[in-house]
């Protein structure tokens, strides 16, 4: 691959976008990241990914050189689309993946971090989308999730003034889940992993399930938590964490 690195160790899939100077989304940059998926999808030794920018930045925003050579609205539509399923396939992907946000996160490498399950930052780190500048709008998503992460008043002042926030802003209005050192951010983000990877994969890709779920009905909702309830019940990895509990050990849950 030409845009992204890649490696697994220790069950953590170490993704990093580089496409300098800003790395820049650009369609191969997305597709690229696609296809990585596919493969955090299949193998059963990733547990969790993490997802970061090499260089200066996460990733600074679309590759705007790139709009001026589509050729109309439909291609662009086609670009935009090609964008909001691999964001789609990140967020639904049943193993967590974690953004480790350095720099910028701006337009489509906000979006991407959005599509992230949990999200660091450094302190240093700007997120925006200033899309209205260009005029255009967010079309990897934006408009529909920073709404869901820091409610639309926030999220319409955002967009509306195309004005980036701080990472401790960010933190504050719930955009972020932490704000790292910037020298200790990815090492802040393989903490986190080992820690969730050390959980069953099984309990792991439910609650992932059941939380997306919550932004719907909540009959629904509730009633599929007592379906996984129920069935994490009868797994071995339950019967090993009550007697690792009990016996005062670490389990090892082996997803069965």
């Amino acid at each position: 691959m030409e845009n992204i690195t890649w490696k697994v160790t220790d069950g953590i899939a170490e993704i990093g976008l580089k496409r300098p100077p800003a790395n820049a989304l650009a369609r191969s940059v997305i597709e690229e990241l696609s296809e990585v998926f596919e493969n955090v999808y299949k193998d059963d030794a990733i547990k969790v990914a993490i997802i970061y920018g090499e260089g200066r930045f996460f990733a600074a925003g679309a590759d705007i050189k790139e709009f001026t050579e589509v050729g109309d609205s439909e291609e662009f539509a086609q670009l935009g689309k090609k964008g909001q399923d691999t964001f789609n396939k990140i967020e639904a992907a049943p193993k967590p993946v974690i953004a480790a946000i350095h720099g910028a996160a701006l337009g489509g490498g906000l979006e991407l971090a959005m599509a992230c399950h949990i999200r660091l930052a450094a302190p240093e780190t700007k997120l925006g989308l200033p899309e209205l500048n260009l005029g255009l709008i967010p079309g990897f998503g934006g408009t529909q999730r920073l709404p869901r992460l820091v409610g639309q008043p926030k999220a319409l002042e955002m967009m509306l003034t195309s004005a980036p926030i701080t990472a401790e802003e960010a933190l504050n209005v719930g955009l972020v889940n932490k704000v790292c050192d910037e020298d200790h951010l990815l090492e802040e983000a393989r903490a986190m992993a080992r820690t969730i990877a050390a959980k069953s994969p099984l309990t792991v890709k439910r609650v992932l399930e059941l939380t997306k779920m919550s932004e719907g009905a909540l009959k629904e909702g509730l009633d599929k938590e007592i379906a996984y309830f129920s069935e994490v019940y009868q797994k071995e990895d339950r019967i090993e964490g009550v007697n690792a509990f009990i016996e005062k050990r670490k389990p090892v849950f082996r997803g069965k």
